[in-house]
């Protein structure tokens, strides 16, 4: 597969396509006056505290203040002692922090893989806490860090542990492997540990999305080009994309002897066949840039920014940049340097795999990707084989809907069926991927009798997410055709970040008939004239597609309307008027 990275830069904004054999997959987008925020460190303070939802809102100096639920908040960071500590110029305790929760700092969380949708809701109850590098769809815990069982599971853990012995019996007896859950760990109230107007560093988990503010953390993560670090936890963690186990091992065995540093790093898929020399390097970088932000924290006032992430351009060359691409494209020369900076200080060797491109026509046209951009904003998706699918973007969810469309097949309407089913499963991966939806998501399949059928379908959507960078987890194909999944949010969609609520139909997607508004001016022009009285005559100025249908088909209703008010009614059409608006003007100067 060919994979290309496409930035195309200027004042406005700078858009980075990731193609795959000349497809457009992941789409990011970034405008100078809205920079991407997720990442970004803050010294906040605690406007509020809400016991009933074990919650904090935290003002950071944006237009809407933070939410910060207590399974975020770790007061192990306000702990840490001297920048000297951090950094690792004194001796330090290495052992995993113990936090006010109790037991070891928890490691980020698992993949999971969940079969049965009142699991994922038991589940949902245990701390959300972040997983800091999504790009490499999890990590493997080392053996000699992995946290020891809590004493007692918790009412969600025993629920789930109960549903599985159902199955076991179901199954006669034969258990079924699934991958270890973490069991919630018992927490102070929130009220215990914030109080109003303590100050507290937070770091940005989720972007502002819509009417709500940002999902906050005290777990700070800082990613690098080869590691994570984690400065609020004592673990180790290997990204799973490294294939080979004795990769893996070198590797958590490289980070082991990066000396008495405090706190945990998570070894991203890029370090792959990284030298220690080169794993030592992006280490102390990251160290130290924990010290400086804890040093402008002992400086700055209350609400103020410590630590901005890099921009979208060398964001991307951070985390999609690697061997498997095969070239990297830009437009712009002055972000060109930056990048080929970038490049020669972290990944020389991929330096000859940076072009300036410098072709007349733009770069996203030369490329085919602006086609390929507006049809990831059409409600409607088709298939090669004429199938379709209909994405519905609500509050809470997203529902695709699959349909065969013009496909008629060749031998019978199962294979059909089958055959519509999992090219829809492709094509529905790759849509989530471009346009960025997250949350709860509903795929209704075209119905299969056969579970056979219905399995290859579950497997084959599987196999597809698995691609996916983002955090997933998707539920068993029900008998219906239904499959729930969830995929993980941090910032706007692509349709939230290119579009606006259309003012006419404000976000219902349909707009009132011509019919319906004309009926709808008749009914206005007899409240109006009623409302106001006057002389005995009236003139009405309406939308022109409003005026032709009451000229075609409402003389009879005006007529009555006339009668009915005792007045003559002049009916006129006036550009620009919004079709079901109309102006009234009375008295004989009307005319």
């Amino acid at each position: 597969m060919k994979r290309e990275i496409v930035i195309n830069a200027s004042a406005l904004e700078v858009r980075v396509a990731l193609l795959e054999d000349g497809a457009l997959t992941e789409l990011y987008l970034e405008r100078q006056q809205h920079r991407g925020l997720a990442g970004n460190i803050y010294k906040g303070k605690v406007t509020r505290v809400l016991p009933g939802m074990q919650a904090a809102f935290v003002d950071i100096g944006l237009e809407k203040a933070g939410f910060l639920h207590v399974s975020d908040f770790h007061d192990e960071l306000q702990a840490l002692g001297s920048i000297a500590e951090v950094i690792g110029e004194e001796d330090v305790e290495t052992e995993p922090i113990e936090s006010e929760r109790g037991g070891e700092a928890e490691p980020p969380p698992v993949l999971q893989e969940l079969e049965e949708l009142e699991e994922l809701a038991a589940l949902s109850e245990q701390p959300d806490e972040r997983q800091p590098e999504e790009q490499d769809g999890g990590f493997e815990l080392s053996d000699e860090t992995a946290p020891a069982a809590a004493p007692a599971a918790g009412a969600a853990a025993a629920g789930v542990k109960r549903r599985r012995s159902r199955r076991r019996r179901r199954r006669g007896g034969k258990a079924h492997k699934r991958p270890r859950v973490h069991e919630q760990r018992s927490r102070l109230p929130i009220e215990q540990q914030l109080h109003r107007n303590q100050e507290i560093i937070v770091q940005i988990a989720k972007e502002p999305m819509g009417t709500k503010g940002a999902r906050l953390t005290s777990s700070i993560s800082l990613p690098g080009r080869h590691l994570v670090y984690m400065p609020t936890s004592g673990h180790v963690g290997v990204s799973r994309r490294i294939g080979s186990a004795e990769e893996r091992a070198r590797l958590r065995a490289a980070v082991k002897e990066l000396g008495r540093v405090q706190g945990g790093f998570i070894v991203r898929t890029a370090c792959e066949g990284v030298s220690k020399r080169e794993i030592q390097r992006d280490a102390n970088f990251l160290t130290r840039l924990w010290a400086s932000i804890l040093a402008k924290n002992e400086t700055s006032p209350p609400v103020a920014i410590l630590y901005s992430d890099l921009d979208v351009a060398l964001r991307t060359v951070r985390d999609l940049f690697s061997s498997e691409v095969d070239k990297l494209w830009c437009d712009d020369p002055e972000t060109h340097e930056r990048i080929v900076q970038f490049v020669q200080h972290y990944m020389p060797r991929l330096r000859a795999r940076v072009t300036l491109y410098q072709g007349v026509e733009p770069i996203f046209d030369h490329f085919k990707i602006e086609p390929q951009i507006e049809r990831a904003l059409d409600r409607k998706v088709w298939l090669k084989s004429g199938g379709y699918l209909v994405f519905d973007q609500a509050e809470a969810l997203t529902a695709i809907d699959v349909n065969t469309g013009r496909f008629v097949g060749k031998t019978n309407q199962d294979e059909t069926v089958l055959r519509t089913n999992l090219e829809a499963v492709e094509e529905v991966v790759k849509q989530l991927r471009l346009r960025n939806i997250g949350g709860i998501i509903i795929v209704d399949f075209i119905d299969m009798s056969r579970e056979a059928d219905r399995k290859k379908v579950s497997d084959a959507l599987r196999d597809a997410l698995r691609r996916d960078k983002a955090r997933t987890s998707a539920l068993k194909i029900s008998e219906l055709g239904l499959v729930q999944m969830t995929r993980k949010r941090t910032r706007e969609s692509l349709e939230e970040l290119l579009t606006d609520t259309c003012p006419q139909c404000e976000g219902r997607r349909v707009v009132k008939s011509v019919p319906t508004l004309a009926a709808d001016v008749l009914r206005g022009v007899h409240r109006e004239a009623r409302r106001r009285g006057g002389d005995d005559m009236l003139l009405v100025k309406v939308h022109p597609a409003v005026a032709r249908y009451l000229y075609d088909h409402g003389a009879r209703d005006l007529e009555a309307l006339e009668r009915h008010l005792g007045i003559k009614i002049v009916l006129r059409s006036k550009e620009g008027l919004e079709p079901g608006s109309f102006e009234l003007s009375l008295g004989p100067a009307a005319a």
